[in-house]
């Protein structure tokens, strides 16, 4: 039971920082990560709030999880939910730096306060991201991940781009840091379940 509790305190930890990170990052007007700048430029294009285009674009993607059989967990639907919930939060509540020096200190915390929540939520075990799964459901049919990852950022940067959305240094920034990061880090934040110890083997007929 606490171990469980412990997971969904890392979980929604996470995910509330993964907001954070993107409010950062879209506050910094330095560039965004590549699905954030296609989230941005939806809604700069359509209205609604970035937040709403952040859920709105997780739950289509998840619907790409059904003819690939993957099988979303609480930490799926809650990524779904509460990730564009926390971005909308924390834009509405950071200020806007002017300053160049400013700008960048939001850029780089965006990359750290990304790293760490890509390591909590991932970590707790609790089901991946709609956009993590839609990757590894592709690569499980044959490709390579580092193949599908870069085609499907590609794609998200460049209708994201033509739709108005901001690409930057920061864009180039995070693709480079996110995934040494996550490698540092995940490892150390994530929760190991206990191996359940063997059966004791039967005693042999007649030994009392």
């Amino acid at each position: 039971m606490a171990l469980m509790v412990r997971r969904l305190v890392q979980l929604y930890v996470g995910l509330a920082l993964y907001g954070l990170g993107i409010a950062l990052q879209v506050s910094s007007g330095l560039g965004n990560d590549p699905w954030d700048v296609f989230h941005q430029g939806l809604s700069r294009r359509f209205g609604l709030s970035m937040g709403a285009w952040i859920i709105i674009t997780g739950a289509v993607v998840m619907l790409a999880w059904i003819p690939m059989r993957q099988r979303p967990g609480i930490g799926t639907v809650s990524n779904v939910v509460l990730v564009g919930v926390f971005a909308d939060l924390f834009l509405w509540l950071l200020p806007a730096p002017d300053a160049l020096a400013g700008r960048w200190a939001f850029l780089i915390a965006a990359v750290l306060v990304g790293g760490f929540a890509t390591g909590c939520y991932i970590g707790a075990g609790l089901g991946p991201g709609p956009r993590d799964g839609l990757m590894t459901g592709l690569a499980a049919r044959g490709h390579s991940i580092r193949v599908v990852r870069t085609a499907i950022e590609l794609s998200v940067l460049a209708v994201g781009w033509l739709l108005g959305g901001t690409v930057g240094i920061g864009t180039v920034l995070y693709a480079v840091a996110i995934g040494p990061l996550t490698h540092v880090l995940l490892p150390r934040l994530t929760v190991r379940t206990p191996t359940p110890a063997p059966a004791p083997e039967p005693e042999p007929a007649g030994a009392r």
